[in-house]
């Protein structure tokens, strides 16, 4: 098989530098990377921005999603490219299901209760939830800093519904964040537990892609070697 291409998706209020310490691992093993910048405004449009992504690779793609961009590579990943995901403390719903759906379905984080709507149809995280429930192991101004640099999230991004499922028919690793405020770790286990899931947990915050970036290069190059 053609060299792995690793395609990176962003979750909400985010943008695609989160995944930087992934990255530099990442092609510290020789690997081809691309970190998918999307406008978080409506699942159509990051499926869009993610899909031109891969139109621009010719061999096989490992995607991986964090949060929010779980639910984008689960629509997104239907690409004859994509052989394998990877989700880090993602939403990963089943066709016909959307993230809200998701959400509603077990108890609410903590970190939910700092979204604020911004009364244009988009919400933001405030900073002290940011501080204390989104990024709390990684030092304060660094989650100051995610909080300075965040993208607004449309509000439908709650509601829209996917209609592909492609961790049904692809191999798909999971990484839980067993310290996470902003996604149920319940829903997390559970999606992880689905079967054929190969599931790793982390002591991390949500951001586990920022402090615990060894682990997650870790896994993601699991799933390269798995079908390169």
């Amino acid at each position: 098989m053609a060299d792995v291409t690793v395609v990176l998706v962003h979750g909400a209020w985010a943008d695609a530098s989160s995944w930087r310490s992934v990255i530099k691992l990442l092609q510290a093993n020789h690997i081809d990377v691309v970190a998918v910048q999307n406008p978080t405004t409506s699942l159509a449009d990051d499926v869009a921005a993610t899909k031109r992504a891969l139109d621009l690779i010719e061999g096989p793609v490992v995607l991986a999603g964090h949060s929010w961009g779980g639910t984008v590579i689960t629509e997104a990943g239907d690409d004859p490219k994509v052989k394998a995901l990877v989700y880090v403390a993602a939403f990963a719903p089943e066709v016909g299901q959307s993230t809200g759906d998701q959400v509603g379905a077990y108890p609410a984080p903590p970190g939910l209760g700092g979204v604020k709507d911004n009364g244009n149809g988009y919400l933001s995280m405030g900073l002290d939830s940011w501080i204390a429930n989104v990024a709390q192991d990684l030092p304060e101004a660094d989650a100051r800093l995610l909080s300075a640099v965040q993208t607004p999230l449309g509000q439908s991004t709650f509601t829209d519904k996917v209609t592909r499922a492609a961790w049904s028919d692809r191999p798909s690793w999971y990484i839980v964040s067993s310290n996470d405020r902003a996604v149920s770790v319940e829903l997390q286990r559970d999606l992880a537990a689905r079967p054929g899931v190969h599931a790793t947990e982390l002591e991390a915050s949500h951001m586990s892609i920022l402090s615990h970036p060894d682990a997650v290069a870790k896994v993601i190059l699991q799933a390269v070697a798995a079908i390169a």
